[in-house]
């Protein structure tokens, strides 16, 4: 949750809560207007006679000896920008008609928390010029590359290797995992498992054993050791330990000769079955746990490789999100199939905030593209169009949005063997995760693969390389209205010249 609280906010008294428009310059006769009407005001409340300009029209849009206007955000950056020192450059000027976003708004709503409280509590009060000055110049020292890097780090839903970083708290209902014993020790860590697998046998032994000790000592069989006439039920068991070898012996069938059961009692042979049956039930459960536990194909997916960052361009005149997936092994993936995942939080219209929503990213799962043949290294490719939720984002606003892509790829290890013992049919699956930080606007991945001695050779040293091209800032959705409008303009200029040529 902390991963995806909202970044320290804004100006608040220069941009506001929301997203807002920026104010249009009035006309100098409202200014003279406003004016006049706040001086009035002013000069009621002290009681002092206040006389009457004509609101002539001025070029400077202010009347002679009129008390001055209170300055406008224009103005009052002017006068921040006069008195900057001189370590701190000058803000970027704002084009007309843009929109403002400030970056509290843009990322999830207002959680309680003592430091956001703080931060509150802050931005409510009116700065004044000194502490907008130094606010305005942090912003600008925020892009530096030290705070970048600073921003990077932040708790992921899922890490680079595919580990999902989500711990199981508070669970009630724990008999849950005794119902289904085989996958809760399936799931244990090795340390565990193997602590597990050992005291399964271990305390069969030392159980079965007792029980050995205790019939012999209940029988007299212990009294009377070296008796030639008596007939002992369990023979040459004179202590704990000599039952105990007696355990191990017959669980595991050793049989060595000296310690065994005759048919002297019943009881003994009735033992001698259950602990056969037992041991034969451990067997089975401990060494399937063990050889599924070996071979479940986790590892395999450590030579599944991704991309470090996916990169924004476009192709085929449309904005496309890429990223590269490799496999490093000869024996490829069998039916292999990539997804993609959004993770973010945001807030509905009715106010209910959602945190780490889950949202599907195309990669072609309606054309077919997602199944992939992966024998050399693949750029996946998601088109930004109306469906993405990537239609109205720009270069500009990628820096200020919070989310994370999680990939999915999905596969069948191929068949190791015939027997038994192959992995044939198991399902591998390989994850990684893409912050906002690790998208790069306006490049691409070079080439990794050649032409050499009759085969492609792939060059794994140019996965990671990109190269940057030339590609607009603007969103797609900004891009396709441009696209449309100029159509439409061709389409009105081509009728218009056939109605020039047409005869009269």
């Amino acid at each position: 949750m902390l991963a995806y609280l909202p970044r320290p906010p804004t100006d608040t008294s220069r941009y506001g809560t929301f997203p807002q428009k920026p104010d249009l310059p009035a006309a100098p006769g409202a200014l003279v207007e406003d004016g006049g009407q706040k001086a009035a005001a002013t000069a009621a409340k002290r009681g002092a006679p206040m006389p009457n300009y004509p609101s002539a029209p001025r070029h400077s849009g202010f009347a002679p000896g009129e008390p001055p206007l209170p300055p406008s955000r224009g103005s009052l950056t002017t006068q921040q920008h006069r008195g900057r020192p001189s370590w701190c450059p000058p803000p970027a000027p704002q084009e007309a008609g843009s929109r403002l976003y400030p970056l509290h708004a843009l990322s999830v709503a207002n959680i309680p928390n003592s430091s956001r409280g703080k931060t509150s509590a802050r931005s409510s009060t009116v700065p004044t010029p000194e502490g907008l000055q130094s606010r305005r110049c942090k912003l600008l020292e925020e892009d530096s590359p030290m705070v970048q890097a600073g921003k990077r780090q932040r708790q992921r839903y899922v890490t680079k290797v595919g580990k999902c970083q989500v711990n199981l708290g508070n669970i009630q209902d724990k008999k849950r995992f005794l119902s289904d014993i085989f996958t809760t020790i399936v799931d244990l860590k090795y340390r565990w498992f193997l602590f597990v697998f050992m005291m399964c046998y271990i305390i069969t032994w030392v159980v079965f054993g007792f029980i050995y000790f205790l019939d012999a000592w209940v029988r007299g069989d212990v009294g009377h050791q070296g008796d030639p006439e008596w007939q002992a039920c369990i023979e040459n068991v004179d202590g704990f330990v000599s039952a105990l070898l007696l355990s191990v012996e017959s669980q595991r069938t050793i049989g060595y000769g000296t310690r065994m059961v005759t048919a002297n009692c019943a009881e003994g042979v009735i033992l001698l079955i259950a602990q056969s049956i037992v041991g034969s039930m451990i067997d089975a459960m401990m060494v399937g746990c063990m050889f599924v536990k070996i071979s479940r194909p986790k590892k395999r997916a450590q030579t599944l490789i991704f991309s470090k960052n996916c990169v924004i361009s476009l192709r085929d005149e449309k904005l496309c999100l890429m990223f590269r997936v490799g496999d490093l092994r000869e024996s490829h993936m069998v039916d292999a199939k990539i997804r993609a995942k959004l993770i973010k939080s945001r807030q509905t219209a009715e106010g209910e905030f959602i945190p780490l929503e889950q949202s599907e990213l195309n990669l072609g799962y309606d054309t077919g593209e997602d199944r992939l043949f992966l024998v050399e290294p693949q750029i996946i490719c998601h088109v930004i169009n109306r469906h993405s939720p990537f239609w109205d984002m720009s270069a500009e606003s990628l820096r200020r949005e919070q989310f994370e892509i999680i990939i999915i790829l999905e596969g069948i290890v191929e068949a190791t063997g015939n027997s038994a013992w192959s992995r044939a049919g198991m399902t591998c699956q390989a994850r990684t995760s893409y912050t906002e930080d690790e998208i790069l606007w306006g490049y691409r991945f070079e080439p990794c693969m050649s032409l050499e001695k009759g085969a492609f050779q792939v060059d794994y040293s140019r996965f990671e390389m990109t190269f940057e091209v030339q590609t607009p800032a603007a969103s797609a959705r900004e891009l396709h209205e441009l696209k449309e409008l100029e159509q439409q303009e061709h389409s009105t200029l081509s009728l218009y010249w056939d109605h020039l040529l047409q005869p009269c």
